[in-house]
């Protein structure tokens, strides 16, 4: 788990380092001035020496980053105050960038809850949260989260079918449905690497093109279907509320026969295509 590594802020480690250049000037003059040339040398080295590890411990951290610190190999802490710092020298620091990143997967094709084979693409929005664990617990975590994504809308893609043909269960068109449960699964996966799943967009959902135009012709059968039950639906209505109003107001009396023909009649009108042709009976309805 990322925890915070021991650092002084502030400008402390260039104030060390001319203090520590400071004292070897002065070292250095006393040592010419008694003429002990042991002495220079002794703080000129020890004066490389300070300053070497003095500097080695500075290091600036910018915003929405994080700096991991390992002394030896073993992990001593994270650096995420922005600015200039210093940390225990002899260290080695990876930075992880804690910014907002987003990318697109490639369309994947793969066969749906109905054996429909469909191309499905999403995008990705993540960013890190725990740097230790995107450093140590995996190896490029980057990779990780781009294959996972990958994986997790395969699966997502194979658990409902492309459309619910009219029936109330989930399909991949309930976009915002489709993307919840894809954010649950891929924030799960991603756990271990110390990244959060901010969102997920389906934005490529359509029919392998092999049977592309083959569920077109049935989408738009289905669309007839449904216009045409809904045209009948509204006829009948219309023929039975003529039928009730001359009931009610006694207008002419009709027996089984001609309310049949006058059912048909209506029927015929009201669910034609195209306008129909009036045809003028000059005899009894019975000839």
């Amino acid at each position: 788990m990322e925890r915070a590594a021991f650092r002084i802020p502030g400008l402390f480690a260039p104030v060390a380092v001319l203090a520590v250049l400071a004292l070897g000037v002065f070292g250095v003059a006393r040592g010419v001035l008694d003429g002990n040339e042991g002495l220079v040398a002794a703080v000129i080295v020890l004066v490389v020496l300070a300053t070497l590890v003095l500097i080695s411990g500075i290091v600036t951290v910018n915003p929405n980053e994080s700096v991991v610190v390992q002394l030896f190999g073993r992990y001593v802490g994270s650096v995420r105050e922005p600015g200039l710092h210093w940390v225990w020298p002899l260290t080695r620091r990876n930075r992880v960038s804690l910014r907002v990143r987003n990318f697109e997967t490639p369309p994947a094709k793969v066969n749906d809850a109905d054996g429909n084979p469909v191309e499905i693409g999403a995008v990705i929005v993540w960013r890190v949260v725990d740097a230790a664990k995107a450093t140590f617990a995996i190896n490029l975590y980057q990779a990780y989260v781009s294959i996972q994504a990958e994986a997790a809308v395969r699966h997502m893609a194979t658990c409902y079918p492309y459309d619910s043909h009219g029936s109330d269960l989930m399909s991949l068109r309930d976009g915002a449905a489709v993307a919840e449960e894809l954010t649950t699964e891929l924030r799960e996966r991603v756990e271990l690497a110390g990244v959060e799943i901010l969102e997920t967009r389906i934005t490529h959902l359509a029919y392998a093109p092999e049977i592309a135009h083959a569920m077109l012709r049935r989408q738009q059968a289905t669309a007839v279907v449904a216009a045409r039950a809904k045209i009948v639906e509204g006829a009948v209505g219309m023929v039975r509320m003529a039928l009730d109003h001359i009931a009610a107001e006694d207008i002419v009396e009709l027996d089984e026969e001609r309310r049949a023909a006058m059912v048909s009649n209506l029927l015929v009108v009201l669910c034609s295509d195209q306008s129909t042709q009036p045809v003028v009976n000059t005899g009894s309805l019975y000839q």
